[in-house]
Order: structure tokens, then sequence, then C-alpha cells
């Protein structure tokens, strides 16, 4: 059975102060983790955070991006071997505001994905649609291509250790929400593609849900049977709200 996962991504928010008190109060709420949580915040809070986290079972350090050289003359850049180095287990790659601001196209999102692998860390690897894309009946063809790219050079046996987010687009930030049914079917569609390269490593990869999750709406969307928990944006930089997601993302 796939355990349920959580993760906040803060994106570029948070003073150090700030940082420190929202890992504070999920700290304190959070009780015994029956969901695998992950902190992604900004670089420079990450040593403070993976420290705050250290120990705690069942709450991890995430990255929001890396570069994918291991090292050199790459002025601004961060590589993998630091992010292992400052206490992080996850990375999220292919985000769709890399994707669309920084023009990340799927075969960098691959290679940020491999290198996540190489250092010993695990992606979180995300896939979405665009409004005009799914209003032109193009969302399989979209998610599809973003997800062959990766299965086409790291092969099907990557993604046991690759957790998958879907990310429509037109939710993030936008107050709108997939429905339950709607994300479930995308859902659906992302693990049969992986299922048909191999059932097993389908079975067990988990995907997440990704665009405007909230405490009102987290436990409808985690009670659809592809629907392994969320990655959440700004709903993650309230604590109490963030715990009510992760209570949701229980089982029950």
């Amino acid at each position: 059975m796939r355990q349920s996962m959580v993760a906040g991504n803060w994106k570029m928010n948070g003073t150090c102060a700030e940082a420190s008190a929202l890992v504070d109060g999920i700290v304190k709420g959070i009780g015994k983790a029956q969901v695998q949580i992950v902190l992604c915040p900004p670089f420079v809070h990450l040593q403070l955070v993976a420290q705050k986290l250290r120990g705690i079972d069942g709450l991890d350090c995430g990255a929001q991006n890396l570069d994918p050289h291991a090292s050199g003359a790459y002025t601004g850049e961060i590589s993998g071997p630091m992010l292992a180095d400052v206490g992080c287990r996850y990375v999220i790659v292919g985000h769709s505001e890399r994707r669309i601001m920084f023009a990340e196209s799927s075969e960098v999102v691959m290679h940020k994905c491999r290198a996540v692998q190489e250092i010993g860390l695990i992606p979180i690897l995300c896939v979405g649609e665009t409004l005009a894309q799914r209003e032109s009946g193009q969302t399989e063809k979209a998610i599809q291509e973003q997800l062959d790219t990766v299965l086409s050079a790291l092969g099907v046996e990557a993604f046991q250790h690759i957790v998958v987010a879907y990310e429509p687009v037109w939710a993030i930030g936008t107050g709108r929400t997939a429905t339950p049914d709607q994300a479930q079917e995308v859902h659906q569609f992302v693990r049969a593609s992986i299922a048909a390269k191999d059932t097993g490593v389908a079975a067990q990869v988990q995907i997440l849900y990704g665009g405007s999750v909230k405490s009102a709406n987290a436990h409808a969307l985690f009670s659809m049977p592809d629907i392994d928990g969320g990655l959440i944006g700004g709903a993650s930089l309230d604590s109490a709200e963030f715990l009510a997601i992760c209570e949701a993302a229980k089982p029950h």
C-alpha cells in the first residue's frame, strides 16, 4: 500500500525568523506522522529547516530546484551534492513555474531528474497542462510528452525512486482547483502510462496533486484511488492550514 505524502513548496517566501516559526508550528502540531511530510523552503533556509527536522520520523527537507551539474562555473546555481550536504532528501524538478518562467524544457527537466537520483536524492517530478491545452483536449498529450522524456532517458526503473506531482497549470495560485474526478482522471492516466512499461513500478509510485489544495478540498481530493497526497503551495505557508491538509491525507 502506498504511503500518502504532503509536500510544502514555500516558493520564494519567508525570512529566517518566519521559516523557523513555520517549522516549529508544524513540528509541534503534527503528532505521530502517518504521512510522509516534506518541507521545501527557499535555498537560503534549507540548512535551518533540515537541522530542525533532523531525527524527526516522517518529516524531511526538500529543495525547489537544482542545477544538473555537480559543480563548476555556473554562477548563482545550486548542485545536487550541495543539497545532499545540507540535509535534503527530496528535490522538486519541472515545476510549471520553472517550465514557463525559466523556459525549462522536458529535456532539461529530465537531466535535473537524473542529477537528483545520481546523488541519492528523490525527485518530485512535476507534470501538468496549461488551460489552453486542457480546453483543446491536449491534456494527455502534454503530460505524456513530459513523462516520456524521463521514461525514455532514465527507464521505468527510475520511477521506483521518483515521486510524480500532477499540477494543472491553470489551477496553481489561481484559486481554481480541478474537481476530485478531474484530478483522478489525470492521476489514473499517469499511472497507466507508467504501467505500460512496468505494472509493478506503476502500482507503487506516489502521485501527488498540486493545484490550489486547501484544507477545505483536501479530503475529497485525497480520497481518490490514484491521488496519494499533495504538493502544496500557498497553503503550506500557514502551519494550521498545512497541518489540516496533512490530517486529511492520513489513512482513515
